[in-house]
């Protein structure tokens, strides 16, 4: 499978107000492995970066006044994320800014370039709901290094996305995956696996985990009005 970790940098936060893409960097997974493939463009926006957006990216104009503009990137970049699933975290910001920048040049909307995309922002919100879901709040509760962001930049983001992203979705499937890359144990047939050997450690529940579960039980029992499943069992034991 391959993957592609996407951010962009803007001049501003309108797409369709005349704001344009300064920076792109896609970054490359392939069977959950970083590949170092990676793709990063400084884009001359043909436009100055708002005061808001250089706060947070840092990039002058002065900087990119001798970049390509998009249109001379656009295949380039296109050819190396056809037919790949792309993560973005909040993609409908980066989709919307593509989508304008490949209709000035009549090459369809984004989507159309690409097998998927894949929103980690939603997927954050649904494991961690009512909580910090952006980049750095994703980092310190996940254990990602992102000391070196001091400044938003396209291509530290998109690492950054991707050591997140691994994170958020390491579990089952990832164990799979990781003993299915053996050459032993043939690669595609990974779903056929010999997990028998596969030693598991048991922790049994502490003494407070035990009464807080007691406690659980009783609210449970009061609420249904006697009428749980284990109390008809234990009648009928």
């Amino acid at each position: 499978m391959r993957q592609i970790f996407l951010d962009t940098e803007t001049t501003g936060l309108s797409a369709t107000g005349g704001d344009r893409i300064l920076e792109l960097a896609c970054v490359e997974l392939v069977s959950r492995k970083l590949t170092k493939n990676n793709k990063h463009f400084y884009i001359n926006p043909e436009r100055d970066s708002h005061e808001e957006a250089l706060r947070v990216h840092g990039i002058t104009s002065e900087f990119l006044a001798d970049k390509p503009k998009f249109a001379a990137i656009a295949d380039e970049f296109l050819e190396f994320v056809q037919g790949a699933e792309i993560i973005i975290h909040n993609a409908p910001f980066d989709v919307g800014f593509l989508n304008m920048e490949l209709a000035k040049l009549g090459k369809g909307e984004f989507k159309s370039h690409v097998s998927k995309i894949t929103d980690s922002l939603a997927m954050a919100k649904e494991l961690y709901p009512g909580k910090r879901n952006g980049l750095d709040a994703l980092c310190d509760r996940l254990g990602v290094d992102n000391s070196s962001r001091t400044l938003h930049g396209a291509l530290l983001d998109a690492e950054l996305l991707a050591d997140v992203y691994i994170s958020l979705t390491r579990g089952q499937d990832a164990l799979m995956i990781d003993a299915g890359s053996d050459s032993r144990s043939g690669g595609a047939h990974s779903a056929a696996l010999d997990l028998s050997s596969l030693e598991l450690t048991v922790l049994p529940a502490s003494d407070s985990e035990n009464a807080a579960h007691d406690d659980v039980l009783q609210q449970i029992d009061k609420a249904s009005s006697g009428k749980t499943v284990w109390r008809a069992m234990a009648a009928a034991g």
